[in-house]
This record gives structure tokens, C-alpha cells and sequence, in this order.
């Protein structure tokens, strides 16, 4: 076996939080810390804060999603099956199956989520809202807002690789 020789054009990627785009969404805020451009397509990092009741809708995406909890638990529904994670436990969502996760706790959750191949984070950026911290609250949508929100993710999913669902 033969390996690549080493892609000068590549450079170390160093993620320090006061420098990275902190995205509001749907009650959440992710923080990009590793972007596609960074790995060359290979994956996205998201260093992702779920207050209490966060987390998506049911989902369902042509990439790998990996989830390390850091702190709490999360909510995971696969394919209609829910599951708590702990801290400390990772959770691989194969690509194109549905899911959903949701933080049933009373505490925040804090969750890597590591997306092969990148583009979520490009989703996110483009959906969401920017926020000042990683741990910011975006801002409270109401009805209308909500409604216009909701029509913008239902246009941008198909170009991003995902599809709302009824059901995880």
C-alpha cells in the first residue's frame, strides 16, 4: 500500500472559540468549528449547545452523523426506536436513515456532531441566525417569523442533502 504524499495546500486547522460563527436554530446554537473547506469535503465539526426542549425535527440525510455527548443527555429516536445518550457515549446515525434528536432533560446538552461528508454546516450558516457565544439563545421567532423559517428550510433541505419527515 502506497500513501498519498502530504497536500502542501492543506493547512492545520486550529478552532479557537472566540473566532468561530456561533448559528441560532430552531432553539439551539451550534458553533462551526471545522468546516468542509478546512478537510477538503471530508467533514464538518459542530459543537452544538440543546437547552431544554431543543433539538430538530425528525430528519433524514444522504451523510454520516456522529454524536459525542460532553455534557447531560440527549433523546435519540432511529428509525421510531428511542434511545437516552449519556455523557461520554457517541451515537453514528447512518446516512439516509430518519432520525431526530431531542433534549428531554431539564439541563442543557452538549453534543459534538461530526458530519461525513461536510455541507451541513453550510446549511446551518444559511438557515440560522448568527448568535454572539456558543451558549446564546437565537432570538424567539413568532408566528409569522416561525412560518417564513420553516418555508426557508423546506427550499434550502433538497440542496443541503435532507429531508424534513413526520416520524424519525
Amino acid at each position: 500500500m502506497s500513501i498519498p504524499l502530504d497536500d502542501p495546500a492543506r493547512n492545520l486547522t486550529l478552532a479557537q472559540p472566540d473566532e468561530l460563527p456561533h448559528i441560532g436554530l430552531v432553539g439551539d446554537t451550534y458553533t462551526i468549528t471545522v468546516t468542509g473547506e478546512q478537510t477538503g469535503g471530508r467533514f464538518c465539526v459542530v459543537d452544538m449547545h440543546v437547552p431544554p426542549g431543543g433539538g430538530p425535527p425528525p430528519h433524514r440525510h444522504d451523510f454520516e452523523e456522529t454524536f459525542i455527548v460532553l455534557e447531560g443527555e440527549m433523546e435519540a429516536t432511529f428509525r421510531g426506536r428511542k434511545s437516552t445518550i449519556h455523557v461520554g457515549e457517541t451515537l453514528n446515525i447512518p446516512a439516509n436513515a430518519p432520525h431526530q434528536f431531542h433534549n428531554a432533560s431539564a439541563a442543557p446538552v452538549r453534543l459534538l456532531c461530526i458530519c461525513s461528508p461536510a455541507g451541513q454546516e453550510k446549511f446551518f450558516m444559511e438557515v440560522g441566525v448568527p448568535v454572539a457565544t456558543r451558549t446564546t439563545a437565537p432570538p424567539r421567532l413568532g408566528e409569522k417569523e416561525q412560518g417564513a423559517f420553516l418555508e426557508k428550510v423546506k427550499a434550502l433541505a433538497p440542496k443541503y442533502r435532507t429531508e424534513l419527515l413526520r416520524e424519525a
